[in-house]
């Protein structure tokens, strides 16, 4: 399966090369000077150049922006539904109207297309297609096969380590409950190979039952590997054998008066019990699927996914995709099926709450990234279906939750324009703040929010590299941090077409601070962006903050004012930010030894050096001879080693 998915993956670039191909060499049937043309007269004079071969097509506004990316199994036919001056929704109609040329690139099968399309949708944005904007990996379990006592633990990424993975699960929290849940039942080990193979004595998961302690000897590598075995028997779902196999060795050992093992295993029954019974939806008829719901509301769509593995349920998730201006229901899961599954292996299950327009098309694309079958339904009765009800539903509250957010975001925003005297209620607001002790590990933090609320994926970190610096210059690493900011954007987005630029900017800090970053955006030709800075006030109390604006003299708000509460909650999140970003530098620089210097020395030779000769200064004094017996470790590599310590190297 992976080998097809680099097949997959390799495709994917090759239908991207092609795009470049056919625009640098002129070919793609575009013409931007269509003169005064535009609308449903542009895109009719396209059509007698098009053939009847699958392809995509792209519209774009005046300034060359790109509205929208389709797919279509024939392009002509397709673009002539454009070419219509009546019959289409509002949405498409304003699409239409602002097209002022298009591109188009045929593709051997409409699969291809389909592939292009979603690839197009994640790189350009467009403004009218619908778009996931929540793309984070999902956590696995993972169990080792590396070692003698196989590790069970959460994995995150890709799948690179030797072992059986089992997910996906909702959220992390999903997968820790999971966890916790083996431990108690399974007392399988949990620590790292380096803490299992420094251990003398059993740790405290042991004395509190949640592990074998296979690192002290206190059972044998025959009982812990069927330990490991009825735990991925759960994992694939088959309990109730474990269940049943647990009590007829309860009952064994209590007949052969052996109390003490019948008691741990009269233990792990409950415990396996309490799994079983804490589990909400585990459907008998249904190993192995993913049930997808939408519910639209408000020009907003909410699509809920539920996890179902080895007939369990791990775990749920909201989306929130942005709807392309009215999408509907089929497009909005179509669009979500295609970005979601393009970088996730999709199951043999698909339970839908719609019907999508191409459903033979996703299942043949689906199937080819799974490298198996993958079924594409819409139940109407059974367990199915009240699994895709139960789905919908949550869609629905989730959705219902996050107008009602939504709606008070917005005048915790309008507030705030009113407060500070803003000329227009701002849509994106950057918060900054600088993380450091006394100068050293010093970073910048930025976070950003606006009506949805923080936009997490849009949070950004500052390792400050001006080594002229004073120690503690905090005017001085704000003036780094900003000018690398706003000088990205400037070469990015010039004209401030996109949705980056910020439409006011929180410092945490008094007037100082923000004559700092007045004076850096000025320097920048930046004057038309608003900066407030947030300074703590008498005491330093919460609820006492002094704010400071250009040209203005100090001020403070009510102690009981909503916006006061706001802006606190913001400062809080973006010191949050940069604290935790300046722990992780300070760690990682704790962490350094001067064997991160030599060229060819990664984690894995680091580990064994470490763990063969005990310190870094101890490598420092090794022999030749010595470096070369550590495992993983080359003549030549030891050669290199030895010569960086011993010639400055």
């Amino acid at each position: 399966m992976e080998s097809f998915g680099l097949e997959i993956r390799g495709h994917q670039a090759q239908l991207l090369e092609r795009i470049d191909e056919q625009e640098d060499r002129g070919k793609i049937m575009a013409d931007v000077t269509q003169g005064k043309l535009t609308g449903h007269a542009l895109i009719q004079s396209y059509l007698k150049t098009l053939t009847t071969q699958p392809g995509v097509y792209r519209m774009l506004d005046e300034a060359g922006r790109v509205l929208y990316v389709g797919k279509a199994r024939n392009l002509r036919a397709r673009v002539a539904n454009y070419a219509r001056p009546t019959g289409h929704s509002a949405r498409i109609a304003r699409m239409i109207q602002a097209t002022h040329s298009m591109m188009f690139l045929t593709t051997r099968t409409e699969t291809e297309a389909l592939l292009l399309e979603q690839n197009l949708i994640k790189q350009l944005k467009p403004h009218f297609n619908v778009l996931l904007r929540d793309d984070k990996s999902f956590p696995n379990i993972l169990v080792t096969k590396d070692h003698p006592y196989p590790q069970i633990r959460k994995h995150r990424g890709a799948k690179r380590e030797k072992g059986n993975y089992y997910g996906p699960f909702a959220s992390a929290s999903a997968v820790n409950r999971t966890l916790n849940h083996l431990q108690r039942v399974f007392l399988l080990r949990s620590c790292t190979d380096s803490v299992f193979s420094s251990r003398t004595r059993p740790c405290l998961l042991y004395q509190i039952k949640r592990c074998s302690a296979p690192c002290v000897g206190r059972i044998s590598q025959t009982d812990y590997a069927a330990l490991v075995e009825d735990a991925e028997r759960f994992l694939q779902g088959r309990s109730t054998q474990i269940q049943a196999r647990l009590a007829q060795e309860m009952e064994a050992a209590a007949e052969a008066l052996e109390f003490e093992r019948a008691a741990a295993l009269r233990d792990r029954i409950r415990a396996l019990t309490a799994v079983q019974s804490s589990q909400s939806i585990n459907p008998r008829g249904v190993a192995e699927a993913d049930v997808i719901a939408v519910h639209i509301e408000g020009g907003q769509a909410c699509v809920q996914v539920f996890f179902i593995r080895a007939n369990q349920s791990w775990g749920n998730r909201d989306f929130y995709p942005r709807t392309g201006s009215g999408a509907e229901e089929p497009e909005v899961l179509e669009a979500f099926l295609g970005q979601f599954y393009a970088d996730k292996t999709p199951p043999r299950l698909i339970l839908l709450s719609h019907a999508i327009e191409n459903a033979d098309l996703m299942t043949e694309l689906l199937s080819e990234r799974a490298g198996r079958k993958v079924e594409i339904a819409v139940p109407l009765r059974g367990e199915k279906a009240e699994l895709v009800a139960n789905a919908a539903r949550n869609a629905r509250e989730s959705l219902a939750r996050r107008l009602s957010e939504d709606a008070a975001q917005a005048r915790l925003l309008e507030a705030l324009a009113e407060a500070f005297g803003l000329d227009r209620v701002p849509r994106r607001i950057e918060v900054y703040d600088n993380s450091h002790i006394q100068g050293a590990h010093a970073v910048g933090g930025m976070i950003v929010t606006g009506p949805e609320g923080f936009v997490k994926s849009q949070y950004r970190k500052f390792n400050i590299r001006n080594a002229d610096l004073s120690p503690g210059d905090d005017f001085g690493m704000m003036r780094e941090v900003l000018t690398r900011r706003f000088q990205r954007l400037l070469k990015e987005d010039p004209d401030r077409s996109g949705e980056t630029w910020p439409d006011l900017l929180l410092i945490d800090g008094g007037a100082g601070q923000v004559a700092a970053v007045v004076e850096t955006l000025e320097d920048l030709g930046i004057e038309d962006i608003p900066v407030i800075g947030v300074a703590k006030g008498i005491d330093r109390d919460a609820g006492k903050e002094e704010f400071h604006r250009p040209g203005r003299p100090p001020f403070a708000l009510p102690r009981n004012s909503p916006v006061l509460y706001f802006i606190q909650r913001l400062r809080d999140e973006a010191h949050r930010w940069a604290i935790g970003a300046h722990r992780a530098k300070r760690a990682k620089a704790i962490g350094a030894t001067p064997l991160d210097e030599i060229p060819g020395i990664g984690a894995a030779r680091k580990r064994a050096l470490l763990t063969h000769f005990g310190s870094a200064k101890a490598v420092s004094r090794a022999g030749l001879e010595d470096l070369k017996a550590v495992e993983g470790i080359s003549a030549a590599m030891a050669q290199r080693i030895y010569d960086f310590f011993h010639s400055g190297g």
